[in-house]
């Protein structure tokens, strides 16, 4: 193979892996609250629910974490081995923001603080901190999803 073919693959290859990277980018998960389009991780059980943001170091400013749950009842987090401060926002079963628990530090030490929500929540939503506040929601918002 001479070296015009080697480019044209390479530049074929990375082409491609570019595409893929696009697609599975635009094929995430979405959620706009107040006018503000977050890509999200969706969570939906058990086991990445409990480790949800644990261990990282930092979330872009445009991402979140949405937790789901089968049915609507008061949820509790902590921010254990959670290293970057969040705000917590519950959502009823229509996603209409019941509350939130804004700025709310990492855990540095056991037992971790509780943040519950003040009403029965279906879906969890994970910001950076702060972010509440900018985007000026309240309780009675409402979030759009698309998976």
């Amino acid at each position: 193979m001479n070296r015009s073919h080697c480019t044209a693959l390479l530049a074929a290859g990375i082409l491609a892996a570019a595409l893929g990277a696009c697609s599975v980018h635009a094929a995430g998960a979405t959620a706009e609250l107040k006018g503000q389009r977050f890509d999200v991780e969706v969570v939906s059980d058990d086991a990445t629910r409990e480790r949800g943001l644990m261990f990282r170091d930092s979330m872009p400013a445009d991402h979140g974490m949405l937790f789901t749950f089968e049915s609507a009842y008061v949820q509790t987090f902590w921010m254990k081995n959670t290293r970057i401060p969040l705000d917590i926002l519950y959502f009823d079963s229509n996603y209409k923001l019941v509350s939130v628990q804004e700025r709310v530090p990492p855990c540095r030490s056991d037992p971790c603080a509780q943040y519950p929500s003040t009403g029965p929540a279906q879906y969890v939503l994970e910001l950076n901190s702060g972010m509440t506040e900018k985007l000026g929601a309240k309780p009675g918002d409402v979030l759009t999803v698309k998976r």
